[in-house]
């Protein structure tokens, strides 16, 4: 039995975020992503925690920055990418709040939308 693939879709400001990334740190993500469409989990993807389940944060390190892609799988039928940014903080591994706040309201004015 061949595993279906699900779309990825991207909420217009976080491809457009998502697009200022290096060429290379897209690529990687962008890889990161199509395993999750497949029903993977990247290496470098990790469950964000207090965001309710199947909400993941692909994080990578790239030539010294930080890049972050948040995608949700369990939002109908495709994976959504909501959020992408680049971390500048290198103080502690956390994700900064303002960030959080951002994935929140995206993750809650797409549900309503999807519903």
């Amino acid at each position: 039995m061949t595993r279906r693939t699900r779309p990825v879709s991207w909420i217009r400001a976080a491809l457009k975020e998502f697009e200022a990334f290096p060429e290379g740190a897209r690529t990687i993500c962008l890889a990161a992503l199509t395993i999750a469409a497949e029903g993977g989990k990247a290496d470098i993807a990790k469950p964000m925690h207090g965001l309710g389940s199947g909400v993941f944060e692909i994080a990578l390190a790239f030539r010294g920055d930080a890049f972050r892609v948040v995608y949700a799988v369990q939002l109908a039928d495709e994976i959504w990418v909501v959020h992408a940014f680049q971390k500048k903080s290198t103080q502690g591994i956390g994700t900064p709040k303002r960030e959080l706040d951002v994935v929140r309201d995206r993750l809650k004015r797409l549900k309503e939308i999807l519903r």
